[in-house]
């Protein structure tokens, strides 16, 4: 009997488990590795893929350290001496997340940095229930992405599908260890792609998803059919606290390219290509006698920037990027803060009712001269340069801000994300022009405060607790 002819019979019993129903139509789909297919009782089981891609997930234990609270008696010196107490007070705290072994002869293992995050311990847990630690390669706040190593034999790596392969509709396997209970697997489909807009980050390109993801599972794996990663879970809303079929993950691609920066260089390096971009709307394609329906427009063009010296324009329309369609700024903005400086692009726009390929590359950050940086006593390790009136990059902000000028490795200031020529503009959304300005604004914020700052095109926002 064929898949199609089972297929149309079980749809006419009452009460049929759908997932039953959708898991016997796979039986009409090609073979392959991971497919799912019979198990020893003839009935149709995703226990094959689960089984051959569950040992390559794992569960990431953290150990941090957070202040106490704000008791006043922690503020006498005498009182401080007399308990031996620390000048500043903090209480120890675990948290449990999950993580994807992507490279088993490197040993590297890729989970979200809010997962890792101020973290003085990492302890990465096997499905065999091996321990092991795990160092920290590097992490990129902007996509959220980590990379940690562990030092481990027989280790199972997963594949990496392709993510621009996704179609709304396709189904997906979640894995991770939600609540820290454990590993544990749901089901579902691609409920959306190309989400954006959820942090302030800027290099969004979310995977939405209605395959159950909770607190835990953040750093696990979304799984096609194929037994392929497909994306690295990383965010819900769940205004009630648990899952409600609204999780988000970052594409593999994205993920993938990630990883391979901080292998290299320990960080993504991201560059400048010197526009400002909005998406284009049906509306605003008609005034622009365009015929693209998605894309991103070009809303500036910054001068002496490398996308001035290719010929672009304001009120062109971006649509590919690499012979990729772009259907969004969101996109556009997350696949440039990708590009490695010094790498070509080719950028297909319309103009008006003409389309053209330019090519370019991306540039350095735009840096102002450090010299007598002053350091941040809130965030050590941070040394910044406050921005001359009258200079280019005053102009570009249109009022003043801090260029940071160096940052130490390894410090409170590296770990929170910080890096050398970024452009610090703003404090809890309130605009900040000089180094005095920046400490009033941080002075005494109950429960930490948010720092809005520019990066090569983009803007990037660091929470500070």
């Amino acid at each position: 009997m064929s898949g199609r002819f089972i297929l149309a019979a079980v749809f006419r019993e009452p009460g049929f488990p759908v997932f039953l129903a959708f898991a016997l139509a796979l039986l009409a789909a090609p073979a392959g590795s991971a497919q799912p297919a019979p198990d020893a009782r003839g009935l149709p089981s995703l226990a094959p893929l689960v089984n051959e891609v569950t040992p390559a997930v794992v569960n990431v234990s953290v150990v941090t350290r957070s202040p106490l609270e704000d008791n006043p008696l922690f503020r006498d010196p005498f009182f401080r001496r007399f308990f031996n107490l620390p000048d500043k007070p903090q209480r120890q705290e675990q948290a449990a997340g999950s993580g994807v072994i992507v490279d088993a002869a490197r040993g590297y293992v890729i989970t979200n940095h809010h997962v890792i995050r101020n973290a003085e311990q990492v302890i990465v847990t096997l499905k065999d229930r091996r321990q092991f630690p795990a160092k920290l390669v590097g992490a990129d706040p902007g996509t959220d992405i980590a990379v940690l190593q562990i030092d481990a034999k027989n280790l199972t790596a997963i594949r990496f599908g392709d993510s621009d392969a996704l179609q709304v509709g396709d189904y997906v396997i979640a894995i991770g260890n939600p609540f820290g209970i454990g590993q544990t697997v749901t089901s579902g489909i691609v409920s959306a792609l190309g989400r954006s807009g959820l942090t302030p980050e800027g290099y969004e390109d979310f995977i939405q998803t209605d395959a159950s993801i909770n607190p835990g599972n953040s750093g696990g794996a979304l799984v096609n059919l194929r037994g392929e990663l497909v994306g690295i879970n990383s965010a819900i809303l769940a205004p009630a606290g648990g899952n409600i079929g609204i999780g988000f993950a970052v594409p593999s691609g994205m993920a993938r390219a990630v990883m391979a920066q901080i292998a290299r260089f320990g960080e993504v390096r991201r560059g400048r290509l010197g526009i400002d971009m909005a998406d284009l709307t049906p509306a605003l394609a008609k005034k622009l006698g365009v015929a693209a329906q998605e894309g991103a427009v070009i809303g500036a063009v910054q001068p002496g920037s490398p996308a001035e010296a290719a010929g672009l324009r304001e009120r062109d329309v971006v649509i590919a990027l690499n012979g990729r369609p772009i259907r969004t700024s969101a996109e556009l903005r997350a696949r440039l803060g990708l590009t490695p400086v010094g790498e070509e692009i080719d950028l297909r726009i319309q103009r008006a009712a003409e389309t053209r390929s330019i090519r370019t590359r991306i540039a350095a950050p735009q840096e102002a001269s450090t010299a007598n940086g002053q350091a941040v006593a809130q965030l050590p390790g941070l040394s910044v340069v406050e921005i001359e009136r009258g200079s280019p990059l005053f102009r570009r902000l249109r009022g003043g801000g801090l260029l940071v000028s160096a940052v130490v490795q390894g410090s409170r200031a590296f770990q929170a994300g910080f890096r050398p020529a970024d452009i610090i503009f703003g404090v809890n959304r309130r605009r900040i022009q000089t180094l005095a300005e920046f400490q009033a604004a941080t002075k005494g914020a109950q429960g930490g405060y948010a720092v809005s700052l520019l990066r090569g095109d983009f803007n990037v926002t660091i929470i500070i607790r």
